[in-house]
């Protein structure tokens, strides 16, 4: 909404959630879990009122409404992350050589894949936690981009260059993601 200069979007907290603000430093608790994040901006405010988040900006510049937009949809990540959670499908793809996909510590190791003799690793990020089930891998958390960014480690773990994609379908590729729905 915009008022003679000023830019504000407006977020409802959700009930059972907590926020709270130490400096420029957004800690938000829930159900799930836990999550912070810093939201400094030299222009662009971020205030707790009476059961709703503000994030502001006065006398905006194109790019001040746009971090605006950003920061409103951080928080709303945040809500979400820690009243519902995220999760992220993948699916195992093999023609020739059976894939074994399996979590050691804090990383997914992928083995015999394409025929080869070298595992390939990809690192798990945050909170997140991956599980195996056959050709299926799930991979749920709180926070929205520890959650993708491990999804996108595994895909670039099985990618290969120089050959043609539709023909070498092999990979572990995401079929799903929780936060978007399919109309």
């Amino acid at each position: 909404m915009t008022i003679a200069g000023k830019i504000e979007s407006t977020i409802a907290i959700p009930g059972g959630v907590s926020v709270s603000m130490d400096g420029t430093v957004m800690k938000v608790k829930g159900p799930k879990g836990e999550l912070s994040r810093n939201f400094a901006h030299p222009r662009v405010k971020v205030a707790i009122g009476e059961g709703k988040v503000s994030v502001s900006c006065e006398y905006p510049r194109i790019k001040d409404k746009a971090m605006v937009g950003t920061l409103h949809a951080h928080v709303r990540n945040m809500f979400r992350g820690v009243t519902e959670g995220y999760s992220y499908h993948m699916k195992v793809v093999f023609s020739h050589f059976p894939m074994k996909v399996a979590v050691k510590g804090g990383r997914v190791e992928i083995n015999n894949y394409m025929g080869g003799h070298a595992p390939r690793y990809a690192d798990i990020l945050g909170g997140c936690t991956v599980k195996v089930n056959g050709a299926d891998v799930t991979i749920e958390g709180i926070d929205i981009e520890a959650c993708g960014q491990t999804a996108a480690n595994i895909e670039k773990a099985t990618s290969r260059g120089g050959f043609d994609k539709r023909t070498f379908q092999d990979g572990i590729y995401i079929v799903h993601k929780s936060h978007k729905v399919k109309e």
